[in-house]
């Protein structure tokens, strides 16, 4: 029997038992559905989340804090950061320039309106070498030298609802407010001064570099501001972001500081959060395999009842001279055509789902969405699923596999059924 006589008379015992074979078909179906869903978002949610740290990071950066501490706090063995150890790290080779940074958390109050705020202590003409793509003002001019109580604020404090609707111009007074906890009682310290510019939209998660949700003022005034030589981190720029460069720098800068410092590169977050997210993706697809599983468990379960009521027509076709190996070929085209249906019409159903889903957090989680861009984070992010040629491939394969793996016992029966007891089955 040649093989697309083979394939003809499976796919014509398929539609004599319809329903049978649709309902086994939507087993494979949702669970191809949710793999190619699940991991169609993660891909579009690291691909986002991807671009926003880029978009803050420059590839040619070292960003350097006390180890142990973080970027946002001191060392455990109380080892402290300062300011002008920024000289220490200038004179190592390979090293364009360097800033330190001074990050509290606070408010600034604008025509009357608060909004919570991260200040940022920075030598502002540094700063702006080290990230000339993305600190550029849209209103105003960026000071190479900040004096007379000139502050330069984010997009999101001069525009908090992002729809051109500005609380704060060039020019216009702001008031900014930092809880000094370490006081007793603890009080609110201001810093009065007028807004010297307005940034460019960032977007990023403001993690490092420049964020929409900050203000930034002259690294002396933080220092006097928050009563402190004590730095949160040093950005370094190197002369090139070549692998070799960027690690000999590294090492280099943590010998200076006797290995008390830590000094993680832009390139070196994105490879661990890449390797986080591969780690997530293998979790997902592993638990929406589950599902694929049992529907291969009732395949496996159709098959064998099938194999019940065809038995007298597996033995005339035998004692017609059909073989044994062509009713095992049989059976297993059978499971082998509801695989590919199920996983084609799964991957289509999936890849839609995953838009459907993104399409309602967008919707749904617009609010959450700003709310966290008041810290810095997510601002401007659009979550759109990713599928990828490698996911399509897999999930054809995974379906059509785990159809044909679950059929090979009941194909395995049929065919070993004997002419003479089948022909007498009831």
């Amino acid at each position: 029997m040649k093989a697309g006589d083979v394939f003809s008379y499976s796919f014509g015992a398929i539609r004599l038992r319809k329903l049978r074979a649709g309902l086994t078909t939507l087993g494979v179906v949702i669970g191809i559905a949710a793999i190619v869903a699940l991991l169609s978002i993660s891909q579009g949610l690291q691909d986002a989340i991807t671009e926003q740290l880029q978009k803050g990071f420059a590839t040619d950066t070292i960003i350097v804090s006390a180890r142990g501490g973080g970027m946002m706090g001191g060392s455990s063995s109380g080892f402290r950061l300062l300011v002008n150890d920024t000289q220490t790290i200038d004179g190592l080779g390979n090293v364009s320039t360097s800033v330190a940074t001074i990050l509290k958390t606070g408010a600034v109050n604008i025509s009357g309106r608060v909004e919570l705020v991260t200040i940022v202590g920075v030598d502002i003409a540094k700063y702006a070498d080290v990230y000339g793509g993305t600190f550029v003002a849209e209103y105003g001019q960026i000071p190479q030298s900040m004096e007379n109580g000139t502050v330069v604020v984010g997009r999101r404090i001069a525009d908090p609802s992002m729809n051109g609707t500005m609380i704060a111009n060039v020019a216009d007074s702001i008031e900014i407010i930092w809880l000094n906890a370490t006081a007793r009682p603890p009080k609110n310290e201001t810093f009065s001064g007028h807004v010297g510019a307005v940034l460019k939209e960032v977007g990023g998660m403001g993690l490092v570099g420049p964020s929409d949700s900050a203000v930034y003022i002259p690294i002396s005034q933080a220092q006097e501001f928050f009563g402190t030589d004590e730095c949160d981190t040093i950005i370094v720029k190197l002369t090139s972001d070549d692998d070799a460069v960027v690690e000999s720098v590294s090492k280099a800068i943590q010998e200076a500081f006797n290995d008390e410092v830590q000094a993680i590169s832009a390139t070196a977050v994105l490879a661990i959060l890449s390797s986080v997210f591969s780690t997530l993706e293998l979790f997902l697809a592993g638990i929406a395999a589950i599902s694929l599983l049992v529907a291969g468990i009732g395949i496996m379960n159709i098959m064998i009842v099938s194999l019940m009521e065809r038995t007298r027509e597996i033995g005339i076709l035998k004692a017609l001279g059909m073989k044994s190996r062509t009713v095992l070929l049989v059976f297993l085209s059978e499971s082998m055509i509801i695989g590919l249906i199920g996983a084609t019409v799964g991957t289509v159903s999936g890849w839609g789902l995953a838009n459907l889903v993104a399409v309602v957090l967008s919707r749904s989680g617009g609010g959450v969405r700003n709310q966290m861009a008041g810290n810095g984070a997510f601002s401007s992010m659009t979550l759109t699923p990713v599928l990828t040629p490698m996911v399509t491939l897999l999930a054809l394969v995974f379906g059509v596999g785990v159809s044909v793996i679950f059929a090979i016992y009941p194909a395995w029966r049929a065919s070993k059924l004997k002419p003479v007891e089948a022909l007498r089955y009831e």
